[in-house]
């Protein structure tokens, strides 16, 4: 960190440009913080009515297709001088309808982007223990001993 950000917010000098990374680190984490996180995960969780969007946005992409439909057809059977005017009709609702199922497309890619996000998080928080396997150091040796008595322990049976 430079002087005049250390004199600006009133921050205490650093000899070593490393040590606020590793206090950091060493923080620990308050009951107050982690109170604010359930609030703010408890928020999350109350927000509802997003399949209702998804219905809404392929309503619209519905309706837009229809109209581009009618209006093609509607293009091919007026005389030319007046097609133009429709066609750029049909191409707006088609356009409409792209809008449409973009956007609820980027909604799920964000939706899940933010629960990736959550998960690694988490991870990184140590919220899920990842089950790790225990082991003995052994020689060869000791292992032909140990794997010969189970067969011979087996063939027993």
């Amino acid at each position: 960190m430079t002087r005049k950000l250390e004199s600006l917010f009133d921050l205490p000098t650093d000899s070593d440009p490393t040590e606020p990374a590793a206090e950091a680190d060493a923080l620990p984490i308050t009951r107050e913080t982690l109170a604010t996180i359930d609030k703010i995960e408890a928020a999350l969780i109350a927000v509802k009515g997003l399949e209702a969007s998804d219905s809404e946005m392929d309503e619209l992409a519905k309706a837009a297709m229809d109209s581009y439909e009618n209006l093609m057809d509607l293009g091919m059977n007026v005389e030319a001088r007046f097609a133009s005017e429709i066609f750029n009709s049909a191409s707006s609702m088609l356009g409409h309808a792209i809008t449409a199922k973009t956007a609820k497309m980027n909604k799920k890619l964000k939706i899940i982007d933010l629960q990736l996000k959550k998960l690694k998080m988490d991870r990184d928080n140590g919220a899920q223990e990842i089950p790790t396997a225990q082991g003995q150091l052994i020689d060869r040796n000791e292992l032909l001993r140990q794997v010969l008595a189970n067969n011979q322990n087996q063939q027993n049976e």
